[in-house]
């Protein structure tokens, strides 16, 4: 069993039981899908009571890193936390940082075109076929007069994350479309009223031209350009409107 047991203290025991699994799982000590020991075994190892042991076991589903099942084979199992799951939480809780910390609009622009362009040259070289019609659809979409607003908004999303996917780095891939779906809807919805739906499309247009000829360079200049025009609106947005 890869659980350390020897650092337990008496205070807030189902605490620090349920640290120390989560631990072993998030250090590969415990594999996806593996049986944890029986209640009964864990209070033993640990020295507490079943009942300090099935708290522990709570939070930890709680946090969605165990799951029960019940029945002769039951028990309490670790969770293979799939893509979807993992980008949801993490869009979650950047959504919540934001909102809970009162992060400065011009800071979540900037963080999202960072993100964006270290994620550029990797597009521009290995992008497909089926990521330029991706990109060309969300264009169509949003030059649409029948497109609603917050369809712009999710049309917009899209087109960005469809650059994080065309690096084909899973794991880049990942991180860059959870901060695009978390920070990009904040952005939209404060400054959507402001900004001209060609003019986005224009430097989207301009963005997807530069990758289908894998010009990294146009296309930093492209971003630039879209990262200019954004950083406008939100001081446009800060202006006092006139009495």
């Amino acid at each position: 069993m890869a659980i350390e047991f020897n650092t337990i203290q008496k205070e807030g025991l189902s605490v620090q039981i349920a640290n120390a699994i989560r631990d072993a799982i998030l250090e590969g000590r415990l594999a996806g899908e593996e049986r944890l020991p029986s209640e009964a075994d864990l209070a033993e190892r640990f020295g507490v009571s079943r009942s300090t042991v099935r708290e522990a076991l709570k939070r930890l589903a709680a946090q969605n890193l165990i799951r029960s099942e019940r029945g002769s084979s039951g028990g309490a199992f670790v969770n293979r936390i799939t893509w979807p799951e993992a980008q949801d939480n993490l869009v979650t809780m950047t959504r919540l940082l934001i909102g809970m910390n009162d992060i400065p609009l011009e800071d979540a622009i900037e963080a999202r075109f960072a993100l964006e362009t270290s994620a550029l040259p990797l597009a521009a070289e290995k992008c497909s076929e089926v990521d330029l019609e991706g990109l060309r659809a969300e264009i169509d979409r949003q030059r649409d007069p029948q497109t609603s607003d917050e369809t712009f908004c999710a049309s917009d999303v899209a087109f960005h994350s469809i650059i994080a996917q065309a690096t084909g780095n899973p794991l880049l891939t990942f991180q860059l479309s959870a901060a695009f779906e978390a920070m990009q809807p904040l952005m939209n919805m404060l400054v959507y009223r402001l900004r001209d739906r060609e003019r986005i499309a224009e430097h989207h247009e301009a963005l997807c031209e530069a990758l289908e000829r894998r010009d990294c360079a146009c296309a930093m200049t492209s971003l630039e350009s879209l990262f200019a025009y954004t950083r406008e609106l939100a001081a446009q947005r800060r202006k006092p409107k006139a009495s």
